[in-house]
Order: structure tokens, then sequence, then C-alpha cells
């Protein structure tokens, strides 16, 4: 095992253990779903099985349907896999010092477990009578081009649609422009290709922004928020060395493309485009400041990647990890120092502080389609003619199961489902 590797399970390890450890003392969660629920606990109005309860509720389903199906077969994991996972261990264990030291063992052995684990699973694929991993791969296709649309799916939640088919029409024309015309000859020997995805969201998030921007508000909605909820801001700042250090992890972590903020980015760095993955990490970040910001005053517990601007920032500094980690710590405190500031400063943008819940929204939407679009792509290759079907009738027969699958949980489950199922089928020699 060479130093790359010793390294690679040592942050996953340290990415599991201490998110768990955040978890477990409630300074912070990943999932945006259980951040309101921490406060109930910590005052005490729901027990500690209620909490974990909640937290395997919101989040178990999303790590076994999306995180990890998503992130087989590549070398890059959605960071969901880990810190989701991290969210259900530091609440499932003891809130003492015991529970504390428990779950950071649980979460380092998860994290540093989920690599050999995945890694296992791809070996095992290749041994099987049909792989179909390579058909798994086009599970993530349509993803890379359907991340263009949320911004305008999120104009229409907040705006009406007027602005949103503008949006979406820029957003359309600049791909066609840029694909046609991207390419430029600076030097007989060096030519710059900009990414027509990656410019065509750049241009979705401007408008997005500045949509949201014109909506004036009388600058005391955040300001009587922090006012109000002092207390809870300043329990995130005394935790500051935990968050400053998940911080450093995650950020080394991106810079050596072990894990990925979200779909998008993790397609774009499979395919090697590291800069446009770095563009659209930060576009996305830079939409959810609000919703991260508004929430962490609220509840008094902060974000376990923040507002997801460390993964950018590793991905600046890809091959350095050092450098990645003190540069993701000192981006952390910078983030916990400013909390209430910025939280101030949205008061005079109320549309870009209610942003932040429609971008929410639109991407787990925009998700959803796009791998129900990929599960049946990549079943239909495992399988002519009755991979679409297979797909579209599990789609159609989950909505209405009692307990259904969550929408971006049924792409991956359904096309893993069929490739298990093509297999058993070759042995009795049907397929």
């Amino acid at each position: 095992m060479n130093i790359t590797t010793l390294a690679t399970y040592f942050l996953m390890a340290a990415i599991g253990g201490v998110g768990s450890i955040l978890a477990n003392r409630g300074i912070a969660v990943f999932n945006d779903g259980l951040r309101p629920i921490m406060p109930e606990y910590l005052e005490g109005k729901i027990t500690r099985k209620e909490l974990a309860a909640s937290s395997f509720a919101v989040s178990f389903g999303l790590i076994i349907g999306f995180g990890i199906p998503v992130s087989i077969g590549t070398t890059i994991l959605l960071a969901h896999s880990i810190l989701l996972a991290a969210d259900i261990i530091g609440t499932w264990t003891p809130e003492n010092r015991l529970g504390t030291a428990l779950a950071g063992a649980i979460g380092a052995i998860y994290g540093a477990g989920l690599l050999f684990g995945l890694s296992f699973i791809v070996k095992m694929f290749k041994m099987l009578p049909f792989n179909f991993l390579e058909s798994l791969s086009a599970l993530g296709g349509p993803i890379l081009f359907a991340f263009c649309v949320f911004p305008a799916l999120a104009v229409s939640r907040q705006h009406g649609s007027k602005k949103a088919i503008i949006t979406f029409s820029l957003t359309f024309l600049t791909f066609l422009v840029v694909d046609k015309f991207g390419s430029f000859k600076i030097a007989p020997d060096f030519k710059i290709t900009l990414n027509a995805v990656g410019m065509a969201l750049l241009v979705a998030m401007g408008c997005m922004v500045f949509f949201a921007a014109q909506v004036k508000g009388d600058g005391d909605a955040n300001s009587s928020l922090v006012s109000i909820f002092s207390a809870r801001v300043s329990r995130i700042k005394k935790n500051w060395i935990w968050i400053c250090l998940m911080g450093g992890f995650i950020t080394a972590a991106s810079s050596m493309l072990i894990i990925a903020a979200d779909v998008l980015p993790q397609q774009l760095l499979v395919k090697g485009q590291v800069m446009e993955a770095a563009i659209a990490t930060f576009a996305r970040a830079v939409g959810f400041i609000p919703l991260v910001f508004s929430t962490a005053i609220v509840t008094g517990v902060y974000g376990m990647a923040g507002t997801t601007i460390i993964f950018a920032i590793g991905l600046l500094l890809v091959g350095n990890p050092i450098v990645a980690f003190i540069a993701g710590f000192v981006w952390m405190w910078i983030e916990v120092q400013a909390l209430a500031g910025t939280a101030k400063g949205l008061d005079k943008f109320p549309g870009l502080r209610e942003m932040g819940e429609h971008i929410r929204t639109s991407l787990q939407d925009t998700i959803s389609v796009a791998l129900l679009i990929g599960a049946t792509l990549a079943a239909n290759q495992m399988a002519p003619n009755i991979g679409y079907f297979w797909v579209i009738g599990f789609w159609l027969l989950n909505r209405h199961l009692k307990k259904p699958l969550v929408d971006m949980a049924v792409g991956p489950i359904a096309t893993i489902a069929f490739g298990i199922l093509l297999n058993l089928l070759r042995l009795i020699h049907l397929f």
C-alpha cells in the first residue's frame, strides 16, 4: 500500500470520525432536514432516541439509494455517502464522553470501510456472469445537462414563469453558442476550450442571483434573528476548532479527488474536467449560503461542510492536500466568524435569503428526474427494451408503496436491482 493510498484511507477515516463527533455533540450536521430538529433535542423537547430515529429516517434512504449507488464504479465518492452516515452515527451514540469517543471510532471505521467496501464491490462486479458496472456509468450522463435547468426552476418557484422562461432561454442559448464557438486559439500551440455545460450553468446562476437581488427589504429580518438567537450563534463560534478541523479534512480530500460535493462536479471530475467542476461547485455553494447561514443562526447547529465552498477550494489546490487542509481550516474559521455579519447583510436582499430554499428543492427535483432518465438509459443498455419496462415500472409502483423510496433513490436502486436480476436470469439461462 503506497503513501497516497494510506493518505486516502486516513482522510476518509478522519472525515467519518470528526463528522460523527460533530453530530454527536450537536455542533454540526450535514442533512439540511435534520438541522431544524437538533434544537428540539438540545432544548429537551425530544429524546435522544427520537433524534436518532429522525436522523435515520431523513438520511438512510439517501445514503443507500443515492450516495453509494452513484459512487459505485467511480473513483470519486459523493459526500452524501459519508457525511449523511456521520449524522446517523453521531446521533445514535450516547451524548457523553464515552459516546463521543465511540462516535469518532465508528465514524472512522465507516469512512475507511466505505472506501474499501466500494472497491470490493467493484471487484465483485467484475466476477459476475454479467458485469453491468460499465452500464452504470450511463446513470449520471443526463445530470451534466440537467443541472443547467435547476436555476430556471428555482426562478420559477420564487419569481414566476415569465422570468423562469427568460432564464431557461438564456441558459439554452449560452450552451448552443459556447458549444459551437467556445474554442479559441491564443497561439499556434495554445488553445482554450470553454465548457458549454459550465458556462450555461454560470449564466443560469447569474440570472437566478440577479432576479433574487431585485427584491429589496427593510433590513431587519436576519438582524433580529441574530439578536434573538445570539446564544446559538455564540455556540457555533465556541466550537470553531471542531468545525475548522472538519473543513480542513474535507478540503484535503477534495484536493485528492476523493470526494465531491454533488453529482455534477463528480461527473465532471470523472471526465477529468477539474476546473469546470470547481466552477460548478462554487456556483452551487454561493446559492446555498443564505440557507446554511439562516438555519445556523436559528438552530445553533452549523453545516458539517459549511457552505460547501471548501470543496471548490480543494479542487483549486488539486495535488496539494497539506496546503488544502490549511486553506480549508482557515476558510471554515472565516465562515464561522462571518456568520452574524453576513446574515445581517442579507437583510438588504431578502430575495437572496429566500433563494436558498428554492435552490435546495429545485436541485432535488432536477437530480431525481436526471437520475430517472439515466436509469432508463443504463437499464436499456444492459438489456434493450426490457430495461425501459423495468425502470418505468419500478418508478410508478414505488409511488404507490406505503413507504416509498425518496425520488432521488428510485433510479439508482432500480438500475442496480435490474443488474442483479439479469445475473440471476443468466444463471438459469433466461438472459
